[in-house]
């Protein structure tokens, strides 16, 4: 199928076929990056400007490299450097970027909703880079990839996302992305962190480790988001580790070919031990490699290239 849709925002509202889209297109995108002349024209004399309101070293890094890759010109904008520290509204300062003829708006934003709101307002394609504890559309693409990848199905996998899911948008849009593609998600941590609210998602939830491994496919943890918490919610990183944290002792009652993924950055000892983060069910590094493939076919997508057509019958 063809993409219509001038932004991405979310993956709460895309369809399955959509996300479907996004992903085979990003298979093809990942072939480009394994060829010795990794650029292609594709977005040859159109500009894309960072627009990063939160600060974020991985997300910038990966979408400057796929604009980069698809031969675009690329402004990188920070809160810090800004006109946004002299009191001008996000929405002013968008609305000068889109007069200098910016073509996409690739936005992180502490605050839920600022990416639907500039959709509103701009001709721009604009971007989710994540907005506050909503959505990271583009992390949940890339960890789809990651498991159809090694798994090669999504449909009836069995994925626990672990740790912090209150304060998450990597949650959410891992959440919306796998339910859509037909696997099935439980949701493990201290409870103050995971309340039982989830299941109305749809969602298995349990406070206990040991049930919420057992049967996994994949473990996504999640990284303990202390600059969106109040001290209320979490008592200790010590408390959180001995009873949530991953090591190989906790992983033996786990699946032998269970993966271990990560968004990064990883608080080493405390989601997880380095023994797990390195080892061999890890494919926290491929999640990165696969994130720029991700990117790269977002910002294709919603420039109006095709999808990949799949090949004739016979």
């Amino acid at each position: 199928m063809s993409w219509t849709r001038k932004d991405l925002l979310d993956l709460q509202s895309l369809t399955a076929e959509e996300i479907q889209t996004v992903l085979e297109t990003a298979r093809a995108f990942k072939a480009v990056g394994e060829r010795v002349i990794k650029k292609v024209p594709a977005l040859h004399g159109k500009t894309v400007v960072n627009l990063f309101v939160e600060p974020s070293t991985r997300t910038r890094t990966s979408f400057q490299l796929a604009a980069q890759r698809l031969s675009a010109d690329i402004i990188n904008f920070t809160a810090e450097a800004s006109s946004l520290k002299k009191g001008e509204t996000l929405k002013d300062t968008a609305r000068n970027l889109e007069a200098l003829n910016a073509d996409f708006i690739v936005i992180r934003h502490s605050a839920a909703g600022a990416p639907h709101f500039l959709a509103r307002v701009l001709q721009a394609h604009v971007v989710n880079a994540g907005d506050g504890a909503h959505e990271h559309p583009t992390q949940g693409l890339l960890d789809l990839f990651t498991m159809l990848e090694k798994k090669g199905r999504l449909a009836g996998l069995q994925v626990t996302i672990l740790g912090d899911i209150l304060y998450s948008r990597v949650a959410r849009s891992n959440i919306w992305g796998l339910q859509k593609l037909g696997a099935q998600v439980t949701l493990c941590g201290p409870p103050t962190l995971v309340p039982r609210s989830f299941a109305e998602l749809g969602c298995r939830v349990t406070h206990v480790l040991e049930e919420a491994i057992e049967a996994a496919d994949v473990i996504n943890l999640l990284r303990i988001q202390h600059e969106r918490q109040r001290k209320s919610m979490f008592p200790s990183l010590g408390e959180y580790t001995s009873l949530f944290g991953i090591n190989r002792q906790r992983l033996a009652a786990a699946k032998p070919d269970v993966l271990i993924m990560h968004p990064g950055p990883i608080n080493r000892g405390v989601e997880v031990d380095s023994e797990v983060a390195d080892g061999e069910q890890s494919v926290i590094l491929e999640q990165v490699t696969n994130g720029l493939a991700i990117r790269m076919a977002a910002l294709f997508l919603l420039n109006g290239g095709k999808a990949p057509q799949p090949a004739p019958a016979g």
